[in-house]
């Protein structure tokens, strides 16, 4: 692919005046700290921004309240046509995003292309027309001498919190929602990859939507993002990132009674029963377990494999494994690019180290010869249920196979983790896949797939994993506050039930 003709920029010219976007314009930040943007798949420096410090966070705030009421006051038709050209940018810009995005994460330029970046696309369309459609009871007649009728109302200024495995796709599944329900919103995206936050913001103005609506705060967590959350001027927090840190931001927001959005870890099972479809269940536990080299909280994580197909199904997945094509994310021929920083990549390399004392890694388990911060396909096999290995979130390409005897025993183990966010049942028996999504706690449960997420319906999880949901017109209602508005029809000055408060006076 011709990078040159196809999307390719000079971030550091593209950023010069700094990776903080607020009222429409970018500056640099005021923490006195530099940060460098690193290209994973190089080790390389790539950008270097100051970080937004707390008088950063304030400033934003400060725009998103200033636009606050001629945003809000907007009909949902002016809210929607901004949005539908907002769209239209996006698409416009689509080989700019993936470049991008896969410059920042590392992620193969196939995935960028044909999943990150065409998915914001058709969310940002989604949420376009979900403008015009808030929803609530009709209006009537419920006590007999009133109407009264639901109105939906924006919650206000919102700050939202996202994470650094799909930054691209993260911004718009916490902006959009908002804005189209009529809020101003604040993000911070994760340092590490705050440049596809920074272009959609400026899309975003680009298609007309006012300055000061969407505002990026690139700082760090400790100083901008506990700033934000804690904000008196903040209406609602939402933040996407781990359960441990989802926990201090609960603390945060408490203080302050905001309304609170939680999508937080996962540990997906992928549950195969003895009358799968072995070639579809290998398979989809590859592409499961390895997108976006296993940084996707609903990856497949644990597969359980009734006995009859486990052994056939290890094999299935090991040679499919070894031949992933690990390498540069602008090679046509990568399935797998590099993790998110070397940090990550020693992270998972750990979790892998300490299960070689009580399991088996049957392939990969290595970073290979490279500065980038890879780490081969990895099938470890022989775990215990109770092990780290299978309780705790790797975010890494590892996939752990454990056998099962009964139906009961596999949807047992399915749910043996803290977490709930996504879940797969591969089955011919449409018994036995009904009561896997009855039975299976979690916020998605797929039957004869995982991963598939389209516009329309909602993700978020159970459990551990958090509460509210991303995409869809359940999302939108999130960022809505109801009001009852009441009518009295009667034109009688004493009701009925005065009395109860002064008798027949």
């Amino acid at each position: 692919m011709d990078l040159s003709a196809n999307g390719e920029f000079d971030v550091r010219e593209r950023f010069a005046e700094g990776a903080q976007f607020i009222g429409g314009t970018l500056r640099s930040g005021t923490s006195g700290r530099p940060h460098p943007v690193v290209d994973p798949a190089t080790g390389e420096t790539v950008y270097s921004c100051e970080l937004a410090g707390t008088a950063d966070v304030d400033a934003a705030v400060a725009a998103a309240a200033r636009a606050l009421p001629g945003w809000a006051g907007a009909t949902p038709g002016e809210r929607s046509d901004a949005m539908h050209r907002f769209a239209a940018v996006l698409a416009g810009r689509a080989a700019e995003f993936a470049y991008a995005e896969s410059l920042q994460c590392g992620k193969p330029l196939r995935l960028t292309t044909e999943f990150d970046v065409p998915g914001t696309v058709d969310n940002t369309a989604f949420f376009a027309g979900a403008a015009r459609h808030l929803e609530g009871r009709a209006a009537g007649e419920y006590s007999g001498d009133h109407t009264s009728y639901v109105r939906r109302e924006p919650v206000g200024v919102v700050g939202s919190i996202a994470p650094w495995n799909y930054p691209l796709q993260m911004a718009a599944w916490k902006v959009l929602p908002a804005i189209a329900a009529g809020n101003t919103l604040v993000l911070k995206p994760a340092e590490l990859t705050p440049l596809t936050s920074l272009m959609f913001a400026q899309a975003a103005t680009e298609a007309g939507i006012p300055a000061g609506v969407v505002n990026i705060v690139t700082g760090s967590g400790k100083e901008a993002g506990e700033h934000l959350v804690g904000h008196p001027d903040v209406a609602m927090t939402s933040f996407t990132g781990s359960t441990a840190v989802g926990k201090r931001v609960a603390e945060i927001a408490t203080a302050t009674v905001k309304r609170l959005h939680l999508e937080l870890g996962g540990k997906a099972p992928f549950v195969v029963f003895d009358d799968a479809d072995l070639e579809a269940a290998v398979h989809g536990a590859v592409a499961g377990a390895l997108i976006n080299t296993g940084q996707d909280c609903t990856a497949a994580t644990r597969a359980y494999v009734q006995r009859p197909l486990y052994d056939a199904f290890v094999a299935g997945v090991a040679d499919l494994f070894s031949g992933i094509h690990v390498g540069d994310p602008f090679d046509a021929k990568t399935d797998l690019g590099p993790l998110v920083s070397h940090a990550q990549r020693d992270r998972v390399a750990g979790f892998v180290e300490r299960a070689r004392s009580y399991a088996t890694v049957v392939t990969g388990g290595q970073a290979p010869a490279s500065p980038g911060a890879y780490y081969r396909p990895t099938l470890v096999t022989g775990a215990a249920q109770g092990s780290e290995i299978v309780q705790s979130e790797i975010f890494g390409p590892v996939l752990v196979v454990l056998p099962f005897d009964s139906d009961d025993e596999g949807l047992a183990l399915a749910n043996d983790t803290p977490y709930g966010l996504a879940a797969s049942a591969w089955t011919r028996d449409v018994f036995r896949a009904g009561r896997a999504t009855r039975e299976i706690k979690a916020g998605c449960v797929w039957v004869n797939d995982h991963i598939p997420i389209i516009s329309e319906m909602p993700h978020g999880g159970f459990k551990a994993s958090g509460y509210g949901k991303d995409m869809s017109a359940y999302s939108l209602e999130e960022y809505t506050q109801v009001k009852h508005v009441m009518y009295d029809n009667t034109a009688v000055a004493r009701k009925d039930w005065h009395r109860t408060v002064f008798g027949d006076r």
